[in-house]
């Protein structure tokens, strides 16, 4: 291990003004503040040492904060430093910089080794496996948040290599549809306002990927104006996206036509440098995916004349924490109970009133009055 730092951010001065982002992230967070409420008192993640490699948004301190108050210690930037949460994290960090970053995680300030795993794309969980294999020993789960990451737990279970459960949270009901396809509808155009400030109507869209991001930010492009094009390998995700009214084609055909490219597969070489030679100038391209895989940033550098910079996790750790016995090596979904309580835990903050089930009526479906409601491979 390199030398130990209590924390490290870019500047500590923020710590005020990023603890006013944050009380202003938590009434915008309405699912992890009741389970606060509901878990604060019995703190069912008492001894828990999570450690935790994501983005650190002040969306994700509030995950922090609340998985402190339910127990758990955590390393997961500035606000969360100055409480005294182990946060090393800071905008523009190299690779090796990040690698660093990630090792800061694995022990906590007395000594002990981390016990969970909180995950977003793999990072962690494959530095664990293939570094610090004795750390796997002591840990008893891994919760993981993200597309890429799920690919990767199944790849290691396929290959033997994965030694501890895990719960696949991206596939859980509230993740896919509710941040992959709501929340990835929000944050496309914000982020591509941000970084250009252009006009998106009258524009022509590419989206490479059909799943729920995708679906969000096609959504999201065709609100604003833009004719969508859609890229699909699935012919399911395909022949959604036509009967929704999109194009569909390659991206052999579509990197000649398109103003906005949107990579959302999780997979790699869907922009190439083939594609970018073909493309109109002043082409905007966007990577929504976990990893800068999916466009090929290398060919870009080589060739580019100029260079600018311009939650479900809570209940996964909690059920991994306290029912670890239940789970083998291997990756799990998250029970269907558990992804209704996130939902329901959303309810109150938008004034929606949930019906409930008669015991007659509950007894006709054959279901319990408090669920869970639909069966494991029931889509919403």
């Amino acid at each position: 291990m390199s030398e130990r730092l209590p924390y490290k951010v870019a500047d500590i001065s923020l710590a005020d003004w990023g603890r006013k982002a944050i009380e202003i992230a938590e009434n915008e967070m309405p699912g992890l503040m009741k389970m606060r409420e509901m878990y604060a008192a019995s703190k069912p993640l008492k001894g828990a040492r999570i450690a935790g490699c994501l983005h650190m948004t002040v969306q994700t301190a509030v995950l922090i904060e609340t998985l402190i108050k339910l127990g758990a210690e955590d390393h997961a930037a500035a606000a969360i430093a100055k409480a005294g949460i182990p946060v090393f994290a800071w905008k523009g960090e190299t690779d090796e910089e990040y690698l660093w970053c990630i090792e800061q995680t694995l022990y906590f300030k007395d000594g002990q080794p981390l016990n969970m795993i909180l995950d977003d794309g793999g990072d962690l969980t494959n530095l664990v496996h293939t570094k610090y294999p004795q750390l796997l020993k002591g840990i008893r789960g891994i919760s993981e948040e993200t597309t890429t990451g799920v690919h990767n737990l199944y790849k290691m279970k396929a290959s033997g290599t994965l030694k501890v459960p895990a719960i696949n949270v991206n596939d859980s009901v509230t993740k896919s549809k509710f941040d992959n396809l709501y929340g990835c509808r929000e944050s496309l155009i914000d982020g591509i306002k941000r970084a250009t400030d252009v006009m998106i109507a009258g524009k022509v869209a590419v989206v490479a990927g059909y799943g729920d991001v995708g679906k969000g930010c096609a959504q999201a492009l065709r609100s604003f104006g833009a004719r969508v094009i859609i890229t699909e390998i699935d012919p399911i995700n395909a022949l959604q996206a036509a009967m929704e009214g999109y194009e569909v084609t390659t991206m052999e055909e579509a990197c000649k036509e398109g103003n906005i490219f949107v990579t959302t597969t999780g997979c790699t070489d869907i922009v190439q440098g083939r594609h970018f030679e073909q493309m109109k100038d002043d082409a905007i391209v966007c990577n929504i995916g976990h990893f800068d895989v999916e466009v090929d940033a290398k060919w870009l550098n080589e060739n580019a004349v100029e260079v600018v910079n311009v939650k479900p996790q809570v209940l996964a750790q909690i059920e991994l924490w306290t029912n670890s016995d239940k789970y083998s090596v291997g990756v799990h979904f998250l029970p269907k109970k558990l992804d209704e309580a996130v939902a329901a835990a959303h309810l109150d903050k938008l004034c929606v009133k949930l019906t409930k089930l008669s015991e007659k009526q509950a007894k006709y479906l054959g279901l319990s009055k408090d669920g869970p409601f639909k069966p494991d491979h029931y889509r919403y």
